[in-house]
């Protein structure tokens, strides 16, 4: 299992770089081919390459990613390792060493049949090209292992917040900022009135809603030299929320913000992305899972609700039940002390394997 990690994380697959992410892609088919005995499927959508492997009519969807957020070249700094039980290395939590123990699982499995593995490129950026296929898969099947890392302590996932993004641009006007700035209009002034304002839509979405939801402002930009008043302004919104309701109130709320001065125009972009996971969506599953753990005495299986958006947020919106978190143990995703417990890797593998087994 280590070598297959090590391998995995050796290639890099930066989200943003397609040639890497179809380069990873091809490491991730070779080892299903060797461990799953199936070719897969390789399926490249707006130059994003995922992977696919279909067995019998599915009725299971496996779901992983093998996209990560870390740039090219961040293995020099980061290079994998083992030491003292701790794997490290891009990626190695989020999510490749998921993806080992999903491969290792299903081969021990006598029967594949009813099963679709599907391992997609981009859902560090959103899953803008896979986010169809995620969902018109789950649609055909019964249920869905997500094998995102755990929650801390090697918890399941079996709530997440929806998740919305939104980009505010401001056009203003142009002047000097010395000689007649009265001329101009202001645009990072009126950008600071809509970050001001979005504490307030917080509360009204709490209001209407009840609590949870977060909305927070993180990419904000205005200008272009320091002696000219700002003609152009843009601000990017970052929203969590808990229900399907409050994802709604968020949006109906940004949507009606009005510019401040008169002459500044105002363009909204964007809006939901994720619909929650709601914790019925896997509630059978965990109850299923909780119990094969016990049997198996792997000891007693947590639950975790979690702020984090993962693509089972769009299995469980076509009303797949799912149950995410399956993946490695360890912590820091997205972080420089990302890292694995190698430890946890065999009992989890093990663990999927005789879910998936009570399934079929």
């Amino acid at each position: 299992m280590l070598a297959d990690l090590e391998e995995l994380v050796s290639r890099e697959s930066y989200s943003a770089d397609h040639a890497a992410v179809a380069a990873s892609a091809d490491v991730v088919a070779e080892q299903g081919r060797r461990l799953l005995g199936g070719r897969a499927e390789t399926i490249t959508i707006g130059g994003v390459t995922h992977v696919r492997w279909s067995f019998g009519t599915p009725r299971i969807l496996l779901l992983g990613h093998h996209d990560t957020v870390w740039p090219l070249g961040t293995l020099k700094t980061h290079p994998f390792s083992v030491e003292q039980g701790i794997a490290r290395g891009p990626g190695v939590f989020d999510m490749k060493a998921g993806l080992v123990q999903m491969f290792h699982a299903l081969a021990l499995l006598p029967s594949l049949d009813g099963l679709c593995v599907l391992v997609t490129g981009d859902e560090e950026v959103g899953s803008d090209t896979s986010r169809a296929l995620i969902e018109d898969t789950a649609r055909a099947c019964r249920a869905a292992l997500v094998l995102e890392p755990s929650a801390t302590g090697g918890a399941l996932k079996t709530s997440r917040k929806g998740v919305s993004h939104y980009d505010l641009t401001v056009h203003g006007r142009a002047a000097h900022s010395g000689l007649d700035p009265e001329k101009g209009i202001n645009a990072a002034t009126e950008i600071a009135h809509h970050l001001l304002a979005l504490r307030p839509i917080t509360d009204a979405v709490t209001a209407r809603t009840g609590p949870g939801t977060t909305i927070t402002p993180t990419v904000m930009s205005a200008g272009t030299t320091t002696n000219t008043v700002p003609a152009r302004a843009r601000l990017s919104i970052d929203v969590r929320v808990p229900s399907t309701a409050a994802q709604h109130a968020a949006d109906e709320l940004i949507n009606a913000l009005a510019p401040h001065h008169p002459g500044a125009r105002l363009h909204v972009d964007g809006g939901p992305n994720r619909p929650p996971l709601d914790a019925d969506a896997a509630r059978q599953l965990f109850t299923l899972a909780r119990d094969v753990a016990t049997r198996l005495g792997l000891g007693p299986l947590q639950q975790a609700a979690v702020g984090g958006a993962s693509d089972g947020n769009y299995t469980a919106g076509v009303g797949c039940p799912t149950l995410d978190g399956l993946g490695a143990v360890g912590d820091g995703a997205h972080a420089d002390h990302e890292h694995v417990v190698t430890a946890t890797m065999p009992p989890r593998a093990q663990l999927l394997a005789h879910l998936v087994g009570a399934m079929l």
